[in-house]
């Protein structure tokens, strides 16, 4: 058991190192220095299918190899980044805890969350106070509250009515 667990670290401390190599200067000009030398060793070579198939196969594995360790790369991004949200709403009281663990969810029921938040920030807009938050419900009931109080200070002016309520606003 501890050879495997050994095993396991050694891949992801060469994935690590490849990763960090790969995203760097050294390895774009390395990439480019490889093409140059390509490139001017094609009159040596005459331009042979040979010579081609070099620098085409050597492309292809490398993107073929590079697919997997962006991929490896992009998950445990994405799962440290998931770890890092949840702990950030976990930590805050009014936050919703359904939020933990939205990636596990599927295409459809993400799209209707999007949904709500969009709805959320709509009524967000509406509101004139820029530190309150709240849920869709209570943003929902403030704003029809508003929208009433709205009506009424209209219906009041039309009567030639003020009550007090109003005149504080």
């Amino acid at each position: 058991m501890k050879s495997r667990k050994k095993k396991s670290n050694l891949f992801e401390d060469f994935a690590n190192a490849a990763t960090r190599f790969t995203g760097s200067s050294y390895a774009f000009l390395a990439a480019t220095a490889i093409v140059v030398i390509w490139a001017v060793s094609g009159p040596i070579f005459n331009y042979s299918e040979t010579w081609q198939l070099v620098i085409n196969t050597g492309t292809t594995i490398i993107t073929f190899l590079m697919v997997f360790l962006i991929q490896k790369s992009q998950n445990k991004d994405s799962k440290a980044i998931q770890l890092k949200l949840n702990e950030l709403i976990a930590a805050h009281e009014q936050a919703s805890n359904r939020m933990v663990d939205i990636e596990d969810l599927t295409e459809q029921e993400l799209d209707q969350l999007h949904k709500f938040y969009a709805t959320l920030a709509v009524l967000a807009k509406k509101e004139t106070d820029i530190h309150c938050s709240h849920s869709i419900d209570v943003a929902e009931e403030l704003n029809e509250l508003k929208l009433l109080k709205i009506k009424g200070t209209k219906k009041d002016k039309k009567n030639g009515h003020t009550s007090s309520t109003q005149s504080n606003n």
